[in-house]
């Protein structure tokens, strides 16, 4: 409905119908349904891209570590031995620099696991939930599978 003004001018109200209001909100939540689950698995994924690229950063310190000492470090001194020598009589060619700055931490803030096996070695990040174990993204990531 329209009214007069003084001027004699109609003065038409402008603004939206409930039904047009009922379909823009009805658009909006089929737009979301479809990209919302994308977006929310896209961090997850980033983390563990680059909790990845960590491991291949720590491979190329173990790497160079073995080649000054010989062999890569025991199980039990881990990676902190790429931060400092854990004995210099069992290292004496160890680097004049550390091989590593500090000892390395996933995207959740906990230290990468380190497990020598013979003359090779796996890194583990236990993920998202922070333990051992887990499925999805709470899953273990193995540097061995990173590489595939």
């Amino acid at each position: 409905m329209s009214k007069v003004q003084k001027n004699g001018q109609k003065r038409i109200k402008k603004a939206f119908t409930l039904l047009e209001l009922l379909v823009v909100i009805l658009i909006l939540g089929i737009l979301a349904r479809f990209i919302v689950p994308k977006v929310v698995g896209a961090g997850d994924k980033a983390k563990r891209d680059l909790v990845c690229t960590q491991m291949g950063s720590i491979s190329q310190a173990l790497d160079m570590f073995q080649m000054d000492n010989g062999t890569y470090p025991d199980t039990e001194e881990g990676l902190k031995a790429l931060v400092t020598n854990p004995d210099a009589d069992k290292y004496p060619a160890y680097s004049s620099k550390s091989y590593l700055k500090r000892t390395p931490k996933d995207s959740w803030g906990q230290p990468i696991q380190y497990i020598k096996n013979g003359n090779s070695y796996e890194l583990v990040s236990f993920g998202s939930d922070r333990k051992e174990g887990g499925t999805d993204n709470a899953e273990d990531i193995y540097y061995s599978k990173c590489q595939k």
